[in-house]
């Protein structure tokens, strides 16, 4: 699944329709806008298996939209494979951040280096709060730290 370069990032979020997708889509654009997509894998998962096959929340995706970024992603659960092939998984929380660090334990290849996007921030905003229960707004601030994030991710590692 590498690219050619071996540059793989995987976005993870507790249950990859909010979060997550978001990230993945916005990381998809800033590639693509700066001719890049094609030295990239890019996807998005989930540390828990509740909506593996559901699109993203409704509201993400009118966020995406709202921005010109539309996906077809579909939720699905973090694999242990995962932790082999990608260079790069970034989480919302610390409690995937937990997560992900116990089942990277039990692979033994694991090459993921395993971090907070936040920790990508230029505004120092270490954590993507959940919004699953919260309204637009705050749909659209998780955007917004996306977009500074993966910036950031992107010059870093380009």
């Amino acid at each position: 699944m590498a690219a050619n370069n071996g540059k793989a990032v995987l976005f993870v979020c507790l249950g990859n329709i909010c979060r997550s997708p978001i990230a993945e889509a916005v990381f998809r654009k800033l590639a693509k806008d700066n001719s890049v997509v094609d030295h990239w894998v890019i996807d998005s998962g989930a540390v828990s298996d509740w909506n593996v096959g559901c699109s993203p929340d409704a509201r993400a995706l009118a966020c995406l939209r709202n921005h010109g970024i539309e996906t077809d992603h579909r939720a699905r659960q973090v694999t242990k494979d995962d932790f082999a092939t990608f260079d790069h998984i970034l989480c919302m929380d610390e409690s995937n951040l937990r997560d992900l660090k116990k089942k990277a334990s039990q692979v033994k290849n694991c090459k993921a280096k395993i971090e907070l996007l936040g920790s990508y921030d230029p505004q120092k905003q270490l954590i993507i709060q959940d919004p699953y229960y919260g309204n637009e707004e705050d749909f659209e601030t998780v955007y917004e730290q996306c977009v500074r994030c993966c910036k950031a991710f992107l010059e870093n590692y380009s």
